[in-house]
């Protein structure tokens, strides 16, 4: 995908590709995941050949669609359910709509617009009264989160659709600073530098995982209470996970310290929501002169949904995504992906960013920061139709499985091999998954 190749100023091409098999879908899933994993490699390559010739990458396309399913394998116990009982599409009186309810304050706030208890019966006899576009309007200035199902052409013709479509794949912003250097070890080209993850739910902490498999120290700070019990084990492998409540006085000072040592912040904080806790661009570069940043959001970052809250599956019943995908499969109701690939293709891509920025900043060409949107890569992946059928299962068969086992707070666990091949250079990790807040927030 030649997009990918030019936002992060690489050539195009520049890994090999083994292995077979394609997502069924209308859209070329598989060739994403492989793109945005190839890409990532040459980026690290590029890190690693800086001053030498740069390492062969190779890419297995199987094993890349199957980290965008599931990467952990429990052995004798069960991961929490992915979806919330009343999570899904609903029928309107003149459309679709999808209600997106894993959250309980997301959950509540559609029960209030709907006037219901939370029975999935009774949310389809409510729902089914309303109009697509007034109940997602209706939930969101509740506070909750809800999509109707739009066409592409609907989403090309909307305000937010032509704002994003106007936005580049990644948007950079550079400044002076002082070089970054670390003891780079062509085997562990990340490791001794410290990443700051304020991320949740799914294309944040897939960056960040990524950056652990490189060697990172990768620190994940969640707010009490919080808790996502049906990803934690698939996205903290690698990471120490503590918490910090940035709205108490007593939490700013162990934060500000922590923030002061990083070499990357990544985060998926809205435009203005850092600023609103006190923590505006200004004064994180003051902090932190030398802060690298990557950061995403789910509907772009100009228009009139930029502070739109939103997730993968709902992004896609906005742009269009779900739509084609009904008619290609011949179906009365919407059709996503077969995976969350918005969420997936734009965690790979972040942490290439991430990679790309250290680059530069080793270089001495200045401090920078990256900017990315699940509907921005929903654009990228558009044009890119399924022209095969596609019949790879997202159960993986034992061949794709490491043959070390994990031993996890919940159970032990078999993980996927990495997709990723990077000659001498191994994608592993330090440190199996982790509960959240199980350590102290300390570097």
């Amino acid at each position: 995908m030649k997009e990918i190749a030019e936002s992060l100023d690489l050539p195009e091409g520049g890994f090999d590709i083994t292995g077979t098999g394609d997502f069924p879908s209308a859209f070329a899933v598989t060739d994403l995941a492989t793109a945005a994993y190839g890409y990532l490699g040459a980026s690290l390559a590029g890190l690693i050949g800086q001053d030498k010739s740069r390492p062969n990458v190779t890419v297995d396309r199987r094993l890349a669609s199957l980290w965008y399913a599931q990467s952990i394998h429990p052995f004798g116990w069960e991961l929490p359910p992915v979806w919330d009982a009343l999570a899904g599409v609903y029928e309107t009186r003149d459309g679709w709509v999808r209600l997106h309810t894993n959250l309980p304050h997301h959950k509540a706030a559609a029960l209030r617009v709907l006037g219901c208890e939370p029975d999935l019966d009774a949310v389809q006899r409510a729902i089914r009264s309303w109009g697509a576009d007034e109940v997602e309007t209706s939930i969101v200035a509740e506070g909750g989160v809800a999509a109707m199902m739009r066409s592409e052409a609907e989403w090309a013709a909307h305000p937010q659709g032509a704002a994003v479509a106007a936005e580049p794949l990644i948007q950079w912003s550079n400044w002076s600073g002082p070089a970054k250097s670390w003891d780079m070890r062509p085997d562990r080209p990340l490791s001794g530098l410290k990443v700051l993850d304020l991320t949740r739910v799914l294309a944040g902490p897939v960056s960040t995982r990524t950056l652990a498999g490189y060697g990172a120290e990768v620190l994940r700070i969640d707010p009490p209470g919080w808790d996502e019990p049906n990803l934690v084990p698939d996205i903290t492998l690698g990471k120490r996970c503590a918490r910090l409540d940035l709205r108490h006085l007593t939490d700013r000072g162990p934060f500000e310290a922590l923030l002061a040592e990083a070499d990357i912040l990544i985060h998926g904080y809205r435009p203005g929501a850092l600023a609103g806790l006190g923590y505006d661009e200004a004064t994180r570069r003051d902090i932190n002169p030398g802060l690298i940043e990557v950061t995403l959001d789910a509907y772009g970052w100009t228009g009139p949904w930029a502070g739109r809250r939103g997730f993968d599956s709902l992004v896609q019943m906005s742009c269009g995504i779900a739509d084609t995908g009904r008619v290609w499969a011949a179906s009365t109701k919407p059709t996503p992906l077969p995976v969350q690939a918005l969420d997936h293709a734009t965690g790979y891509l972040m942490a290439a960013a991430a990679v790309r920025l250290l680059d530069r900043a080793a270089r001495g060409k200045g401090i920078g920061t990256a900017r990315l949107s699940l509907a921005r890569t929903a654009e990228l992946l558009k044009p890119y139709r399924q022209d095969r059928i596609g019949t790879l299962d997202k159960r993986p068969e034992q061949a794709d499985l490491s043959p070390e086992t994990e031993y996890t707070p919940w159970g032990a666990a078999f993980r996927l091999r990495p997709a990723l091949t990077i000659e001498g250079a191994p994608m592993k990790w330090d440190r199996p998954a982790s509960a959240l807040g199980s350590v102290a927030a300390s570097w």
